[in-house]
């Protein structure tokens, strides 16, 4: 069954309109509930009051006040990079990327059942359609035994990637946004 978990396929998101490959062990809801990882596509209004060279870094330490996360730091972060293939008419999209580390909780379960979690995130920014879509992964250090998914995933230090026979979250993370590519510029109200 290893292959499985090795396998990649490119996968539809926002109906078809985006797209992009990660391995087959991540659902339609994107979660690995055998190893607590999780991956987020998302699209927001485009901050124009953040650089291009501070977005993903910004994004990061936004995530991090939203969910009351201890501990935060920057572990990492891109210079700015133009997706030529992603160009839009006479604009390329950018993009930055940002790995962070910070404790977390989930939903009810109280900041006593936090997870130390390393937060991989990429922003592309496309700028001719006013819109940062933020590519989020997370990957489990510790896990809680407080939490509920502790009985899946289970609790302590998480089983590195090669002992679980998984591809490990950071090249999840990497093959996520090379293969990043969108289908349908309308989604974002623009004409293709």
């Amino acid at each position: 069954m290893a292959e499985d978990y090795y396998s990649t396929q490119l996968r539809p998101l926002f109906g078809g309109a985006l797209a992009t490959s990660f391995p087959v062990r991540f659902q339609e809801v994107f979660v690995d509930p055998a190893c607590g990882e999780s991956l987020v596509f998302e699209l927001l209004e485009l901050k124009l009051d953040v650089p291009d060279n501070e977005s993903a870094t910004w994004f990061v330490q936004d995530l991090a006040t939203e969910q009351d996360a201890q501990g935060f730091m920057i572990i990492e972060q891109s210079e700015v990079i133009e997706v030529e293939r992603l160009r839009y008419r006479s604009m390329p999209v950018v993009i930055t990327t940002a790995v962070g580390q910070m404790a977390i909780y989930k939903g009810l379960q109280g900041m006593e059942a936090q997870n130390i979690v390393k937060v991989y995130l990429a922003n592309f920014r496309l700028k001719e359609v006013r819109t940062d879509v933020l590519v989020t992964a997370y990957e489990p250090i510790l896990i809680n035994p407080l939490i509920e998914s502790a009985s899946t995933a289970g609790a302590g230090l998480a089983v590195p990637a090669a002992q679980s026979r998984c591809m490990p979250m950071a090249e999840v993370f990497k093959l996520a946004i090379s293969s990043f590519k969108i289908n349908d510029w309308s989604l974002f109200s623009a004409p293709a």
